[in-house]
């Protein structure tokens, strides 16, 4: 009972930091316009950075370098796929706005769920494991979601939703850390023999979304100092996702 109490405080906690986006709230809406391009590359290299140095080598360590490895990044990236090209799309030609949110919006949702839910099932595994351990990795995925939520505000901005929109729908997605939790508590073991296969499907919906869908945004920027910015974002979002993986 102790860890199931534990385990969902630190969950709800989590989700509770998908309200980042109100340090924008006061932030004039020509401002935030001005910046919003800047966050969607931040949250560009955040998405590469959370794949490439965190969900892949935690994923290669579990599986190792096989042939599952590699099927499973690539399951992500055709689900990922899927879910834009016959899903969201629908041969949508209507240009993005607040009444019509562009296709990356729920596709940042998405991806932003199964990370969170990953969140949750460490969180639940740590505390059955150990209290310790579990204060330690709540901590460790706290400090994560900060740069995440930032980025992930910033992106449902862009594609059309307005602020509490966006703090609604993000916090929304941070509930998948509890869903994350529960199936952990209530499956045990069982569950855990699922969570090495989930890695490597969440880094390719990741890579799936910075590639394809936010990156082709940053390309429509041709002004040269504009460029450079997003370019500051894209590396910024990488190198501290890098700071955090080094220090976990």
């Amino acid at each position: 009972m102790n860890t199931w109490i534990v385990s969902l405080i630190s969950v709800f906690l989590i989700s509770l930091f998908s309200f980042v986006g109100l340090l924008f709230l006061t932030v004039k809406k020509e401002v935030l316009q001005r910046w919003l391009l800047f966050l969607v590359s931040f949250a560009t290299g955040g998405l590469l950075g959370g794949a490439f140095l965190h969900l892949l080598p935690e994923a290669a360590e579990e599986l190792g370098l096989g042939w599952n490895f590699s099927l499973m990044i690539l399951s992500g990236i055709l689900a990922f796929f899927i879910l834009e090209k016959f899903i969201f799309w629908r041969h949508c030609h209507i240009p993005t706005s607040k009444t019509h949110p562009h296709p990356l919006v729920f596709m940042n949702l998405v991806g932003d769920g199964f990370h969170n839910l990953l969140d949750g099932v460490m969180v639940a595994a740590s505390f059955m494991t150990d209290f310790s351990l579990g204060i330690v990795t709540t901590t460790a995925v706290l400090v994560h979601e900060i740069p995440q939520e930032i980025g992930d505000f910033g992106v449902l901005v862009y594609g059309g939703f307005s602020k509490f929109k966006a703090l609604f729908f993000n916090f929304v997605s941070g509930l998948m850390a509890i869903l994350g939790a529960v199936l952990t508590l209530v499956l045990g073991i069982k569950f855990m023999t699922v969570v090495p296969l989930l890695l490597p499907f969440t880094a390719g919906g990741f890579i799936y979304i910075a590639s394809s869908d936010l990156i082709p945004e940053l390309k429509k920027e041709t002004n040269i100092k504009k460029s450079l910015l997003q370019l500051l974002g894209l590396i910024l979002g990488i190198s501290l996702m890098l700071l955090l993986t080094l220090n976990e």
